[in-house]
């Protein structure tokens, strides 16, 4: 967490309860990380910085599994006997966020008739994971930004400063450059969290890890409504594989929930609105004529995208490389890759309802 950063192994005490708690939370790696190339990569990134105390930033789309990344690099870590403390930084207004975090003394403030710690002296010896970092108030960015130079801090209306040993993972869905070029997100914060950056895929970007991840999710929601449900046959996983998940894992958490409950009602235009596959060309006109033309552009577009998916990821996502192999400008290459809706990279080295929600798609 600290600057000068340390791969040494801190002293814990005997305590163990936070640890099953937070193991039992992460599903197995192969079915977070999946078979894709770019978790792939991701997973071999984190593991070399998982012993270390090394602040990381987790990037991607909302329901991409951050959290669940950063509770597995928790169960990984040095601070793994500790306790894993979330903070979501949207959920908590400014004003009561910072005694959220720091704490507070007795007469501190209106109605603060007893000390009180905060997550921050709640996750010493442990992992402290601030969700959706960007939606901090500038003024709690630069007490944020201190104590995560040295670990140090006082609580509201304390005179004593106090320092903990916490390993710091922070996750965010926006993009942090822009929104320190907007002045809304202090340099020095995002220096000192992001010693190591990485970036989440959407769903659509690891299409093969869809069958498996569906599967998971049958098993769990069978064991969580105590009910059973007719397999996920080859050709609705194959129709699942297809479709673009906007809101990721989540949403196909959330569908899998569906299905499990009312069986192939689940996937009707209703309840799943905007999310057909170009590939799943079928479909026929309102007046019973078959758009052959649109049929055609659709099939050619999605036929160019995977390609250029494809060699996107056999560059290792760099893009004038990519633009040669495909005997395309590097100028075109990008109006595709913006066109056909891509992420433009897989991960940055420099910088994962109502319904009961099973580990792997938690809220992030």
């Amino acid at each position: 967490m600290r600057e000068n950063y340390s791969t040494d192994m801190p002293s814990f005490s005997k305590r163990k309860p936070d640890t099953a708690t937070a193991s039992s939370l992460v599903p197995a790696d192969d079915v977070l990380f999946g078979h894709s190339a770019t978790m792939s990569l991701i997973r071999e990134r984190l593991e070399k910085v998982c012993h270390t105390n090394v602040p990381v930033l987790l990037c991607g789309d909302a329901g991409t599994g951050k959290e669940m990344i950063a509770r597995w690099m928790h169960c990984r870590s040095p601070y793994q006997e500790g306790r894993f403390i979330k903070v979501n930084c949207a959920a908590i207004p400014g004003s009561l966020l910072e005694s959220e975090l720091f704490g507070y003394e007795r007469g501190a403030f209106t109605g603060a008739r007893n000390s009180k710690p905060g997550r921050v002296e709640l996750a010493n010896k442990g992992t402290l994971f601030l969700d959706e970092i960007a939606d901090l108030d500038m003024s709690l960015q630069t007490k944020l930004s201190h104590f995560a130079q040295d670990g140090s801090f006082s609580r509201i209306g304390g005179e004593a400063e106090q320092s903990v040993d916490t390993r710091i993972i922070c996750a965010t869905n926006r993009d942090l450059d822009r929104e320190i070029a907007a002045g809304r997100f202090r340099p020095d914060l995002y220096y000192r969290i992001s010693v190591l950056q990485v970036r989440l895929p959407s769903l659509c970007e690891r299409r093969e890890d869809v069958p498996m991840l569906a599967e998971y999710f049958r098993v769990f929601y069978e064991k969580q409504f105590a009910k059973e449900c007719e397999p996920l046959g080859s050709k609705l996983l194959n129709y699942l594989e297809n479709l673009n998940w906007p809101g990721n894992v989540r949403e196909l958490s959330n569908c899998i929930a569906r299905f499990v409950l009312i069986g192939q009602d689940a996937f009707n235009a209703q309840d799943m609105p905007q999310k057909r596959s170009t590939s799943d060309l079928g479909s026929v006109a309102p007046n019973g004529n078959l758009p052959l033309k649109s049929i055609a552009k659709e099939a050619i577009r999605e036929m160019e995208r995977n390609v250029i998916l494809e060699a996107l990821r056999t560059n290792q996502w760099n893009r004038r490389r990519t633009a040669e192999a495909l005997k395309i400008s590097y100028r075109a290459l990008i109006y595709k890759i913006r066109d056909a809706g891509l992420a433009s990279r897989a991960t940055e080295s420099s910088p994962m309802p109502s319904l009961p929600v099973p580990p792997l798609a938690s809220k992030d």
